[in-house]
């Protein structure tokens, strides 16, 4: 039996569901593949994260800088420790696994009617044994590529309780992370997936998530992809966190139909052009780097 629609944004993915794929008979996660992909990997390109939580469920963040040990010396950091490590922008980074998963990404998209990627993009998600992600969202659709490792994944419904869209909006606009406000009390309305190599996991778009080793380390290729409803909604979301900086009371997109979307998605292109809203994303102070035996994989910055 289908369970009804876990969002209040329409589209074709109604719920959290597994796929198969073939990433890793073709090689991508091996250690031998791994370091030498760490080794070539743009430094800018890398994000390493090290979280923290308490009782609650809430949760500090230290960023890292890539340091200076080679490819094998940062895969054991990572393999060792409790870091999060995602290497961006995979379609000029790892240009192979990109071409492979391309490919994936269609036998998915073909299991969805009217599910129709117009720009995509890939981060290669390499994560420590304990690593645990806290609970957000994309602004995206997204297909979970898993690879090596066994992970849970929880998916929560995309309602304005779950979801508050002037928390949405602070992040289309890149005003904060992608982290939402959560509460223990949201994980008696999760989905909870398990995953294993060699299975793909998608959930409906916006869904808010959280991810949980399996105490083994993991390699994850998550690729993010926009369709035209999904573009019209982020322009419109962004639209409206302009106007509500100005003192504006905007309507809830979820109330738009696709005109009043698609008007607010052009006039976001004219508002971004100009400047409207300074990302307060641009810098991370980091604070530490990858060492092989350091606690949690994380050293002393050298300068």
């Amino acid at each position: 039996m289908t369970r009804p629609t876990r969002t209040r944004y329409a589209g074709p993915i109604r719920q959290a569901e597994t796929h198969p794929h073939t990433l890793v008979d073709q090689g991508f996660a091996s250690d031998e593949s791994l370091a030498a992909i760490l080794d070539r990997y743009p430094a800018e390109l890398f994000d390493i994260n090290l979280y923290d939580y308490d009782a609650e469920g809430g949760h500090t963040l230290r960023t890292g800088a890539r340091g200076r040990l080679d490819g094998g010396e940062l895969l054991a950091a990572i393999q060792q420790g409790r870091l999060w490590v995602n290497m961006r922008n995979v379609e000029t980074g790892w240009p192979e696994l990109w071409a492979a998963a391309m490919s994936e990404l269609e036998q998915v998209q073909s299991r969805y009617a009217g599910l129709r990627a117009v720009k995509a993009t890939g981060n290669l998600i390499l994560s420590s044994p304990k690593a645990r992600v806290p609970y957000h969202f994309d602004a995206a659709g997204v297909v979970l590529f898993h690879m090596r490792g066994r992970k849970r994944v929880f998916v929560y419904p995309g309602d304005e309780t779950h979801l508050p869209e002037r928390n949405m909006e602070q992040v289309v606009a890149r005003q904060t992370t992608e982290e939402l406000p959560y509460t223990l009390t949201f994980e008696q309305d999760a989905q909870v997936m398990d995953l294993d190599p060699g299975q793909a996991l998608t959930w409906p778009f916006y869904a808010p998530h959280r991810v949980e080793n399996l105490d083994r380390f993991c390699v994850s290729l998550s690729i993010e992809f926009q369709t035209w409803p999904s573009r019209f909604r982020n322009g419109a979301l962004y639209t409206n966190a302009v106007l509500r900086s100005r003192g504006g009371r905007p309507r809830m997109t979820d109330r738009m139909g696709t005109p009043e979307l698609a008007a607010r998605w052009a006039a976001s292109l004219a508002l971004k052009k100009a400047g409207a809203m300074k990302s307060r994303l641009e810098h991370f102070e980091r604070d530490f780097e990858p060492e092989v035996g350091a606690a949690d994989g994380a050293g002393a910055l050298r300068s």
